[in-house]
Order: structure tokens, then sequence, then C-alpha cells
């Protein structure tokens, strides 16, 4: 049986099961991911937790406040590999320092049948952090459920192969809910992308930059999003986002939820505001 190995453990999130636990407890338990409407899918971003793990809890806690799902569908963003197509890890498990979790391989069987650009290619999840950070979430908070991770690339065709996967769940019956993972603007110096200097003006720069990709989502605008992203650089995983949009409208999609947003420095400030990334936490609501 294949199972991938974590590559970001005791760097991104915590090594240990018991402080993994701990902390995403804590940061479920200070989020306020109330929502009016079920939650089909959402937007969480995969920085290291002492970063992102705040924002992205505020999704966890809204669907912790519905039935657990039976299957997470984990479309990530490419950063190492590159996809000229969606890769699918399709078979076997994922381990975490809270054990080994299953992939859905019915469900990715049927993702593949819906739709043949679907690739399986596990070889592209090594190394990649963008879904590995959410896992343990899912580990914890719901321990019967099973996950399918699927990398996807900036793709025109990104929001149709959503819908494709929820066809694909939709034909088995499955009480499924899909993540897109992305972080946002990455700006300063380090990030080769600073126009307005460093310090409070870069910071109101990059919100700004920010703003611009999130009332995409807000307003389910999948080719958006992508348009937006590749025009001004303010999402890494726009494809994982786009997907997440189609997959959510085909589940009956009307509206979403902005829960969370903040920086990098807003997180965990270390003087002034300098380099700096983007998060944010949003549900995408029937």
């Amino acid at each position: 049986m294949n199972v991938r190995t974590p590559c970001v453990a005791g760097a991104f999130y915590p090594g240990s099961a018991r402080e993994a636990r701990r902390q995403i407890d804590a940061f479920v338990q200070q989020a306020t991911g109330q929502v009016a409407g079920r939650v089909v899918a959402g937007i969480v971003p995969h920085a290291g937790w002492v970063y992102s793990g705040p924002t992205a809890a505020h999704l966890f806690s809204a669907l912790q406040a519905q039935e657990p799902p039976e299957t997470v569908i984990l479309f990530g963003a490419v950063h190492r590999w590159p996809l000229r197509a969606p890769a699918l890890y399709g078979a076997g498990a994922w381990r975490t320092p809270l054990g080994e979790i299953a992939i859905d391989e019915a469900l990715a069987q049927a993702v593949r049948q819906a739709d043949p650009r679907f690739e399986e290619r596990p070889e592209a999840h090594e190394e990649e952090h963008s879904i590995e950070v959410q896992v343990p979430f899912v580990q914890h908070l719901w321990p019967e459920a099973r996950i399918l991770p699927i990398a996807m690339p900036p793709l025109q065709s990104a929001p149709a192969l959503g819908r494709a996967v929820a066809r694909a769940a939709a034909s088995l019956g499955r009480r499924a809910v899909a993540l897109g993972s992305t972080d946002l603007t990455h700006y300063g110096p380090s990030y080769g992308m600073a126009p307005a200097g460093v310090g409070p003006q870069g910071l109101a720069w990059a919100k700004e930059n920010d703003r611009r990709l999130l009332e995409l989502v807000l307003a389910l605008d999948a080719e958006g999003v992508l348009a937006e992203a590749r025009a001004r650089h303010n999402a890494c995983g726009p494809g994982a986002v786009a997907a997440a949009i189609g997959y959510a409208l085909e589940m009956g999609a009307t509206q979403a939820a902005l829960l969370h947003h903040t920086t990098s420095h807003e997180a965990h400030p270390t003087g002034r505001p300098s380099d700096l990334v983007g998060y944010a936490a949003i549900a995408l609501l029937a």
C-alpha cells in the first residue's frame, strides 16, 4: 500500500500528535466560524500553523457545526512540480504525526471516470505542503473521514474539473466537502514585490491586493480568480481556489462568506511590516 510520509511535520506544524491536537483544539476554540447556510466547500491557507492555523480554524469550526463529512477533498496549490493536469493521490494513505488516514479510493476512481484529464500521480505530492498542513485538522476533527488529495495547477479548466469531482462524489452518494488551499499576496523585498515599500503602507497595499481576489471568491467567480491571480500575483493556489468554487457551484452553492483575513505580520508581528503573506478562510455555502 502506498503511504505518503509527511514532509513538513515538525516544521510547519508540530511533530508530535499530542501537541498537534492541542494546537488544533486551541485554534478551533478561538475561532468564530458561524455561517448561515450549509458549507459545501471552502478556502484555507497553508503556511506554518503559527501563521495560518488560526485562520484555517475558522472554516474548520464552521464545518464542525454540521454533519461530519465522510470524505474531505483537498485541492492543493502546486509549488514544486510543473503540472499540466490535476494530479490525484488516489490509493493508499497519508501519514502525519496523528497516524494514517485512508484515501477514498472509490471516489478517486469515480473522478477519473468523470473526467479523464485527472491523472494518478502520487509523486506530484512529494515535498508539497499545501495539502499536508490541512490533514491533521481532518484527522483530529473527523477521525472516521477519508481524504482525496488533488494537486491542482492554475488551469483554465480548473472550475470544470472541480465540477467533475462534485459529480463523482454525488454519483457515489458521498457526504463530502472540498477545500481549496491557497495563500494570498506574497509581499516584500524577499518576494520581489514591494511597490509601496515596507512598513504600514506596504501592509496596506498587500491587504488591498488580497481584497481584489477575495471579492471574486465571494462572488463565486472562478474564472475571475484565475485571471486576477495571473495579473496581480495575489494567490499561489488559484487553480485550487477555482476548482473549489466549481465544486461548490455544482453542489448548489449560491453565496460565500469571508470568515477571516489576515497576514503573517499581523498573525505573528516582528517589528515593522516588511516581508509578509496574506491568509483567508472562506466558506462556500448552499
